[in-house]
């Protein structure tokens, strides 16, 4: 049974941080995160506070033409960007029902084309464009 729905508010680049250390502590056993919003809401952002957090060192930048971006942190992290895809067979292509069953954490952005093979477990965060400017509303389920 999922827990209630909990919302998050980014009003600068420094609250990505914060809120994302937020989201680990109350889903601490969670490994499978599928953010929603409009394009340039801070998907990629949150991603890259995610990795950062979770003790990658490289730059995690947008998998958007590779699909997938793998990083090596305190735990090994796949980062799916899915906007491109036009089918699940491309998506099963790509081996993503593999990906869901390792032990890695999985952060998806664009994950409609991939709620079919999604866990019961995993973790939607809906993003939006706050009312004042630069600010972010981050939602679960």
């Amino acid at each position: 049974m999922f827990e209630s729905s909990k919302v998050w508010k980014v009003k600068s680049l420094d609250d990505w941080n914060v809120v994302v250390a937020e989201i680990l502590k109350h889903f601490p056993e969670r490994r499978i995160y599928a953010l929603y919003g409009e394009m340039g809401v801070g998907k990629t952002t949150m991603v890259k506070s995610f990795c950062k957090l979770l003790g990658v060192t490289e730059d995690a930048v947008s998998p958007t033409f590779s699909l997938v971006n793998e990083y090596s942190g305190d735990q090994k992290i796949h980062h799916f960007d899915l906007y491109r895809l036009k089918s699940s067979e491309e998506l099963l292509d790509i081996g993503f029902e593999e990906y869901l069953s390792g032990n890695t954490i999985c952060f998806i952005e664009w994950p409609e084309l991939a709620e079919p093979f999604l866990p019961s477990s995993t973790i939607n965060l809906r993003l939006e464009l706050g009312e004042e400017e630069n600010s972010r509303t981050i939602k679960t389920n």
